[in-house]
């Protein structure tokens, strides 16, 4: 019963974000920080995951196809689809949630417990449009780029692994790559994005905005919205895989 409450509390928060900004200077330099709190910041560690996961991709489907029956260029086939379809939408989305998920409740939440969230409210202003609404743009125009970046650099280091392995050739990696190619990919991985990006920002926020008591609460309120947006980015990919590829 409390979930179902608090899905009920989860889209009435929502509408009162998708109102209209009160003051646009404010909107767009409230806009311009969470890109760079969300996205900007996020891009080391985007970086670094999907260059040494797309290499240990690479390798570990080296290995298994270790057949003179099969041909060396799947790998690299293998690799691209993997990375493409799953990792960088999918997974990288559960590390965003992560890393940004706590971000966006504790900043929100230490601000409902020391009571700035009241005082804005006293000024009359739209405190869930003013906090929530930048952060959902921010993501959800910008976490596409990191993605398409995650593609790349995952591809890259399954190349790179070839190379320093010896496992497979470089010629062989880069036929898989371009064999079969499907553009459609790459846009389901991007409608998969956004639909992730908005949940990241939306669910931490809620936990955020709604939580009670001190900073030990805030740090609970924390945990849960990654557990939960980690959760519902699963659940979704299932879906959203079923309707778009289905």
């Amino acid at each position: 019963m409390i979930y179902l409450k608090n899905i009920g509390k989860y889209f009435i928060m929502l509408g009162q974000v998708f109102r209209r900004p009160q003051k646009r200077s404010i909107f767009r330099e409230n806009l311009f920080k969470e890109i760079e709190e969300l996205g900007l910041k996020s891009i080391g560690i985007v970086a670094f995951i999907s260059f040494f996961v797309g290499g240990v991709v690479a390798i570990q489907t080296a290995l298994n196809v270790d057949n003179p029956w099969i041909p060396k260029y799947l790998i690299g086939f293998a690799t691209k689809r993997s990375i493409i379809l799953e990792f960088s939408p999918t997974f990288m989305s559960v590390v965003l949630a992560g890393k940004v998920g706590s971000y966006i409740t504790s900043s929100i939440g230490t601000m409902r417990v020391t009571e700035q969230i009241d005082a804005l409210e006293v000024m009359g202003v739209n405190s869930l449009n003013h906090l929530v609404l930048p952060k959902i743009i921010a993501a959800v125009s910008f976490y596409p780029f990191i993605i398409l970046l995650a593609m790349f650099l995952g591809i890259f280091g399954g190349w790179v692994s070839g190379f320093a392995t010896g496992l497979f050739s470089s010629d062989d990696y880069i036929i898989g790559i371009r064999e079969d190619f499907n553009p459609f990919y790459i846009q389901y991985s991007l409608i998969k994005t956004m639909v992730f990006a908005f949940l990241i920002a939306t669910i931490p926020s809620f936990y955020g905005y709604y939580v009670k008591g001190g900073s030990l609460e805030v740090g609970k309120a924390s945990t849960q919205a990654v557990v939960w947006t980690s959760v519902v980015i699963i659940v979704l990919n299932y879906f959203l895989t079923q309707m778009l590829l289905g």
